[in-house]
């Protein structure tokens, strides 16, 4: 054990990273030292263009003078209050703004510290409403293939990423999926939503024959799924799945832990689509991914049926030590000002024609099969190497770093979600840089 004072600066074994392959990063670690607006800088003194806002969550880009002042000061003023109980001004003021900005249906948020505490919660919310209405039955969750929805138990449950759910044992019983919406064979290098495949919404109809309407709690998609590759929704899928849900008394959640402020040039995807859940999961943009927070968006109807019986008691049994920190509430309110201020998702659906044309200019380079993208998000889908899938992907996502470009890969899909600070200049960077790449993968 190190003693006092030595923090061996050099050891990397402690640290068991997240979705990472620990041991091939350990012998040629890739260390960012600092940030500023669209660019890292690396140990060794390189700047790194963002091509993917952090992790999807640094949308207003880094280090920037309102979240950072907001911070510095909350810290000297209140660093924790107790969430259970008690309160502080800033989570009543950030949870008002939030739901201000939020399509007209969505009243009341429930703070939590992440994208799958917001999942967890959402998915609790509808089976207590269920309950709490005298619907007791109503138990089952619905998915869909491909999904993500973090990685707690209930959301890798109702998720459909092989490779986040096969460790795990039996998961949440009382959970079934609808397909996804991946068809290549009819949409591939489609711009905007895809012609085909709004009919997949129908497969709900199958399995509510199949286990009974009475015995449905709730529905959870991403509106266009990111993780699993960007997966835009065909015309009129999402609407056929609210009209399905509706139908049947279902709730529909959408998880926008993604899609929410400002990726798709709108506060949600839900204002983009027009389409209104009766749930809505967020965090990442939320705090520009600075500080974690999470929350869960709620309607009138969901919130009220749990404000019922005597006025002290607890309404709903769920909360975390970390609900509306004081901290995070701080690095919120001043994210959502300065999305508000810079006019930043306007500018986000301003840029996207520049995008989707850059985007779509990767066309017929080595290896590209498909390319996705709506609003700031886009896909380019690689063919894979046989006996070694994710190979060509990620030898790509290495001569990017050491080009000075940061995209992201999941399989043999790279992903790339800029902030929505992002001038034209950089979208040609970034992709120009992505262009030499493939150009030299086997």
């Amino acid at each position: 054990m190190a003693m006092d004072g030595d923090t061996r600066p050099n050891d990397l074994s402690a640290f068991w990273m997240p979705f990472t392959s620990n041991r091939q990063f350990k012998k040629q670690p890739r260390m960012f030292v600092s940030a500023d607006r669209m660019h890292y800088t690396t140990s060794d003194g390189r700047q790194v263009l963002d091509g993917t806002a952090g992790l999807w969550c640094c949308n207003a880009g880094h280090n920037r003078p309102k979240i950072v002042e907001a911070i510095q000061k909350q810290a000297a003023e209140l660093d924790y209050a107790p969430a259970f109980q008690m309160g502080h001004p800033k989570a009543f003021e950030l949870a008002t703004k939030l739901v201000d900005m939020a399509p007209a249906p969505f009243e009341h948020a429930f703070f939590t510290n992440s994208g799958s505490e917001s999942v967890e919660t959402a998915l609790k919310m509808a089976l207590a409403y269920h309950r709490a209405r005298g619907d007791s039955a109503r138990t089952r969750l619905i998915g869909r293939e491909r999904g993500y929805h973090g990685v707690n138990f209930g959301g890798i449950s109702v998720g459909g990423i092989v490779n986040n759910r096969r460790m795990f044992g039996t998961l949440l019983t009382g959970v079934d999926h609808l397909p996804h919406t991946h068809l290549p064979e009819k949409n591939s290098f489609v711009k905007g939503q895809p012609e085909h495949g709004g009919y997949l919404a129908d497969d709900l109809e199958r399995i509510v024959t199949l286990h009974g309407a009475e015995t449905i709690a709730a529905v959870i998609v991403e509106p266009m799924a990111g993780s699993t590759g960007v997966l835009l929704p065909p015309k009129g899928y999402l609407e056929r799945l609210r009209e399905i849900c509706t139908k049947h008394g279902i709730l529909l959640i959408f998880d926008e832990v993604i899609t929410g402020f400002g990726r798709l040039g709108s506060s949600f995807a839900a204002e983009y689509y027009g389409v209104m859940p009766d749930l809505i999961t967020c965090a990442k943009g939320l705090t520009n991914g600075v500080i974690p927070m999470g929350a869960v968006l709620a309607t009138k109807q969901i919130h009220d049926a749990f404000m019922q019986g005597p006025e002290e008691a607890i309404e709903l049994f769920h909360g975390y030590t970390y609900s509306g920190n004081p901290m995070a509430a701080a690095a919120g309110l001043a994210t959502l000002d300065t999305y508000a201020e810079e006019g930043l998702f306007e500018r986000a659906a301003g840029l996207a024609q520049y995008w989707e044309d850059a985007l779509h200019s990767l066309k017929g380079l080595p290896h590209v099969i498909d390319i996705r993208g709506m609003g700031l998000i886009g896909a380019v889908e690689l063919q894979s190497i046989p006996g070694a899938p994710t190979k060509r992907a990620f030898d790509a996502f290495l001569k990017c770093y050491e080009k000075g470009v940061l995209i992201r890969t999941t399989g043999d899909i790279i992903a790339m979600s800029p902030p929505l600070i992002i001038e034209k200049e950089h979208i040609d960077t970034l992709i120009g840089t992505l262009a030499d790449v493939l150009k030299t993968l086997e």
